[in-house]
């Protein structure tokens, strides 16, 4: 018996030694060296928009009172958004949905509110680009004549004129790399890919020698826009043979824009834009004069499907308006962060004082796994992670005081038995087992009603419900773990080592 909880100590220890670690707040990041390579993860503690200060937003579709928001649309517009935010460098931003009309936005630690306003009012703009012989990796940031005028713009397209000699040297490099494997390509309905050495790969995959083209900067080359968004009359997914691609269709006067266009630049690459920022950069196959094409690619299904989703609402496919905006000052965030370690403490404190008093040895022995409980939570949060907020915080707070309420059932249950007159390794053993029935079926109702606030808060846009939500079933999860087996392993051990028999005092009787 001793030494099986003796064996039952070393895991535990090591366990909560490595929560430390991880938990300390100086500690940032995980680096593990495996083999030639490593394991890195930046394990820095997240904090909400009402701790880190910065930006709230309310959005809203800006469409008549009475007009309903079709749910796809939506969701894509909140997939933009999402895009816009994260392009602004801010640290767990956060866009949600508020009902069928609205979007929650929060920017923590943001630094220019007028530049996120700006952002989120604009409407977005697709574009169709001719950039010849020049394919660009997803995600590459490159100008378009698109709005300026002939001395704005310069020599737009490519293709066609070389306005510096660095323009001219781009395009060299660029076809010379022409011959190698594409990103994607773009050709007729029905036809096939009539280029027999070429081998898609990857959406964004570019080769070596298209590099220096694919840096292009804002005082780069201008690339026409050849059309815009408005155009697309329709694109969904397609598959065949077990490969995913993108189907689309176009307006009449985009079917003999394009028709023009890729009759006379076969081979080429028309690449698409979004905001100034290419989704892909397909090759033209073949003329495309009925209106309707394909998109081909090493696409997966859901690299297909967000392809599609952006060509059919890249234009925002709902107008938003600023209803509301909030800004939360740092130093209101800092003030919160220090009470909320008060509290904490001072919760933690009370309930400490209260166990060892009341409880004696168990109660000092449950203060320990209280302290390994707290470690282990707030270990967790770094490595999930969990964004921290006020509510957050409050929830895991309130988890201290349920994760004592085990050890309270374990040791009431524990002193009935040594009163009885049980001797005091089968007092303790009774009291866990009568004990779990109850500690099974709170906890069980404590994380049902969790998953209900969390469903709640994901449906209707209340962040700070799942912040708690979320805080608190972890809290509880690791509560039954320290209750159940850390305290029951040191009291266990505890009574193998030292004659507690003649010594109830020592439990509180």
């Amino acid at each position: 018996m001793q030494s099986r909880y003796v064996r039952w100590l070393i895991p535990i220890a090591i366990l909560f030694a490595l929560a430390a670690w991880i938990a300390w707040p100086s500690n940032t990041s995980i680096y593990i060296p495996v083999g030639e390579g490593a394991i890195q993860r930046d394990i820095s503690v997240r904090e909400g928009l009402d701790l880190k200060g910065g930006l709230q937003v309310l959005v809203e579709a800006d469409l008549p009172e009475g007009q309903s928001v079709d749910a796809g649309a939506m969701q894509a517009t909140i997939g933009i958004v999402e895009s816009r935010v994260n392009a602004l460098g801010v640290a767990e931003p956060l866009v949600q949905e508020s009902g069928s009309r609205r979007l929650v936005v929060e920017l923590p630690g943001l630094t220019d509110p007028e530049q996120a306003l700006a952002l989120l009012k604009q409407t977005g703009l697709l574009e169709f680009v001719d950039t010849g012989p020049v394919s660009f990796p997803e995600g590459t940031l490159i100008q378009t004549d698109y709005g300026k005028s002939t001395t704005e713009s310069g020599s737009a397209t490519p293709a066609a004129a070389t306005a510096s000699g660095e323009i001219a040297t781009l395009e060299a490099t660029a076809t010379t790399s022409a011959t190698g494997a594409p990103a994607t390509t773009v050709a007729a309905t029905g036809t096939t890919d009539t280029t027999a050495t070429t081998e898609a790969t990857p959406t964004g995959e570019t080769t070596a020698a298209a590099t220096p083209a694919a840096e292009a900067t804002p005082e780069g080359p201008v690339y026409h826009t050849l059309m815009t968004g408005a155009v697309l009359k329709s694109a969904s997914v397609e598959t065949s043979g077990g490969s995913a691609m993108v189907a689309f269709s176009l307006t009449d006067e985009g079917k003999k824009t394009f028709g023009d266009h890729t009759s006379k630049n076969v081979g080429q690459f028309l690449t698409i834009v979004l905001d100034k920022r290419v989704i892909s950069s397909p090759r033209i196959d073949d003329a495309i004069t009925g209106g309707s094409g394909v998109i081909r690619g090493s696409f997966t299904l859901e690299e297909a499907n967000n392809l599609a989703l952006t060509l059919r609402y890249g234009s925002l496919p709902v107008p938003l308006r600023i209803a509301e905006s909030r800004t939360v000052g740092a130093t209101l965030g800092e003030d919160s962060v220090r009470k909320s370690a008060i509290a904490g403490a001072i919760g933690l404190s009370v309930v400490a004082i209260f166990m060892i008093l009341y409880y004696r040895l168990p109660g000092i022995l449950a203060v320990i796994a209280l302290l390994m409980y707290a470690t282990l939570t707030f270990a967790l949060f770094k490595l999930i992670p969990v964004t921290l907020t006020l509510p957050g915080i409050a929830g895991f707070v309130l988890s201290v005081g349920v994760a004592v309420d085990a050890n309270i059932l374990i040791f009431e249950r524990m002193k009935e038995e040594l009163r009885a007159g049980k001797k005091l390794i089968s007092a303790v053993d009774e009291g866990f087992r009568r004990a779990w029935s109850s500690i099974r079926d709170s906890n069980i109702s404590t994380l049902i009603t969790c998953v209900i606030l969390f469903w709640f808060g994901s449906q209707f846009g209340a962040g700070v419900v799942k912040g708690f939500a979320l805080t608190l079933a972890l809290g509880v999860g690791v509560s039954l773990f320290t209750a159940i087996i850390v305290t029951r392993t040191m009291l266990h051990a505890a009574l193998d080592n030292i004659d507690f028999s003649e010594r109830h005092s020592w439990f509180g009787i």
